[in-house]
């Protein structure tokens, strides 16, 4: 059952930590199926090394394990997972990662402010990545600290915990977490070279007046 998305989703998991996004066993990745409704996510306690797509569980937004072809459980964050499905019916992934130095500033419980135009289109709303409260991981509690933020933003950090993203495929949510954590360098950077002092930002109307160039002509001669 829905073996493609199960093959993809392992994929996707192998690129995070190839990409630096969470290493070893930390870290969680699903996808919804958009006719069926279930939602294939990653296992528990399972490192990218040995994953393979039989060892993806399916589930239903109930938290009701539908199918898995080897002895593992689903990730033990899947309550976070299914609340954010919850709260945004126009996501189909979300993505989770433990990233270095987002995940720092979420143990700083510190925003990361609209510095670059990226923001705009990974984070929306007023381009801040804002910090969920803490809850301990894989409670019901920690379900619901993420739930006012990710209903504004595709992208938040969890307090002492990490990143989490979603988009309209994994592809997005994926793309959304590398940003978060790029910014986050960037962020940092300043920080630095500004000895402390906070950089400046870019405005919420000014995030809001990015459009393609009208001066390109997109017709092909």
């Amino acid at each position: 059952m829905l073996e493609n998305l199960k093959k993809k989703l392992t994929d996707i998991a192998k690129k995070a930590e190839k990409e630096g996004l969470c290493k070893h066993k930390s870290g969680n990745f699903s996808i919804r199926d958009v006719e069926s409704g279930y939602i294939v996510v990653t296992p528990s306690g399972v490192s990218r090394e040995k994953l393979t797509y039989e060892d993806i569980c399916i589930v239903d937004i109930n938290a009701n394990l539908i199918e898995v072809k080897t002895k593992v459980k689903p990730t033990s964050e899947l309550l976070m997972h299914l609340e954010a499905y919850k709260c945004r019916e126009d996501i189909s992934a979300i993505v989770h990662t433990h990233s270095k130095m987002a995940t720092a500033f979420s143990v700083l419980n510190k925003e990361i402010p609209p510095i670059v135009y990226e923001a705009v289109n990974v984070v929306g709303n007023d381009g801040t990545i804002k910090v969920a409260p803490y809850a301990r991981p894989g409670t019901v509690e920690l379900a619901n600290s993420i739930k006012e933020l990710i209903k504004k933003s595709d992208v938040c950090l969890m307090a002492n915990h990490g990143v989490l993203a979603v988009g309209g495929n994994i592809d997005d949510a994926l793309l959304k977490a590398s940003y978060v954590e790029e910014i986050s360098e960037i962020y940092y950077s300043a920080l630095m070279i500004n000895q402390g002092k906070e950089p400046k930002t870019i405005s919420t109307e000014e995030l809001e007046k990015w459009k393609y160039p009208d001066e390109i002509n997109l017709r092909v001669n």
